[in-house]
């Protein structure tokens, strides 16, 4: 299908980006990579006014260092993302999640800011958000707000973004050197949205897992963190029983869907699977004993 008219602007500014949103009454969109919005406009599921295209803004093109945190601006790709030295160093589990975006081509174009401002509760980006600590933030002509990721995500394909506002930066923790982190997804095929994914990281403390960190998705209406998971897992060692004790919970607690692709009964069984894997994975990163190795 072809798209509805619309008017289209290339701002310079954020402040002149902020004014013509303003000034369409809700009815423009932002656009960065354009990956998920194009073909949205295309099949008239979203019909704008007006097509905002922030890629002429400098400043949402940077990915800074700000002492423990990282910022991703706006028109970040994910080939950026996936490349860039800070966040290999410094977020590893970040830069592994990037092996599981997509196609080359949509991580040429798409943005990391804009998988997060979608939503979509079976993509990496926003997962890694919430794990990560992210805090997004928005731009109107009233200003700036601060946004944790808890708060953005309030269902599948929904953000609680106003509607002339729109993203311009994402924080996100970096992890020390001595973390231990794991990224565990299946999807039927390579770049396919995951039917289950596990994300975790933890510190080894006498011995015991410490700062424990769980995050899921394909498995909900938004990217999960399972305090319940973190609050097992921490202060005790991890072996295959306490992994057991993951898989029970996770059994009580996911309330995934079934859809043509998967049962909720499956996604239920891949994902303590893969919470086993990643558990695993984790701990020996952290300098703990695997089960294989006691």
């Amino acid at each position: 299908m072809k798209p509805a008219p619309f008017d289209f602007v290339r701002p310079s500014t954020i402040s002149e980006a902020s004014e013509v949103l303003a000034e369409s009454g809700g009815d423009g969109k932002v656009i960065a990579g354009g990956q998920s919005l194009m073909p949205m406009i295309n099949f008239r599921l979203v019909k704008p006014s007006v097509l905002v295209d922030i890629n002429g803004i400098p400043e949402l093109s940077q990915i800074e260092s700000k002492g423990d945190r990282l910022r991703l601006g706006a028109t970040v790709r994910h080939y950026m993302t996936a490349t860039d030295p800070l966040i290999h160093e410094r977020i590893p589990i970040l830069h592994e999640a990037m092996h599981y975006v997509a196609h080359l081509t949509v991580r040429n174009r798409g943005t990391f800011c804009g998988s997060v401002c979608h939503a979509d509760p079976a993509a990496e980006m926003p997962m890694m958000t919430l794990l990560l600590n992210g805090q997004i933030t928005a731009r109107s002509v009233r200003g700036e707000r601060q946004i944790a990721a808890p708060d953005f995500f309030q269902g599948s394909l929904m953000n609680s973004l106003e509607p002339e506002e729109f993203v311009t930066s994402i924080e996100i923790d970096t992890l020390s050197t001595d973390t231990g982190w794991a990224f565990e997804e299946f999807a039927k095929r390579h770049g396919d949205f995951a039917l289950s994914c596990v994300a975790t990281t933890m510190r080894m403390r006498d011995g015991k897992a410490s700062d424990v960190r769980f995050a899921m998705m394909g498995v909900g209406e938004t990217p999960l963190r399972l305090g319940s998971v973190e609050a097992l897992i921490e202060g005790r060692e991890v072996t295959p029983g306490l992994a057991s004790e993951v898989v029970e919970l996770l059994n009580d607690t996911l309330q995934p869907n079934s859809d043509l692709h998967a049962s909720a009964d499956y996604r239920r069984h891949l994902s303590g699977a893969l919470a086993r894997r990643a558990l695993d994975a984790a701990w020996r990163r952290a300098g703990g004993l695997t089960e294989h190795a006691r």
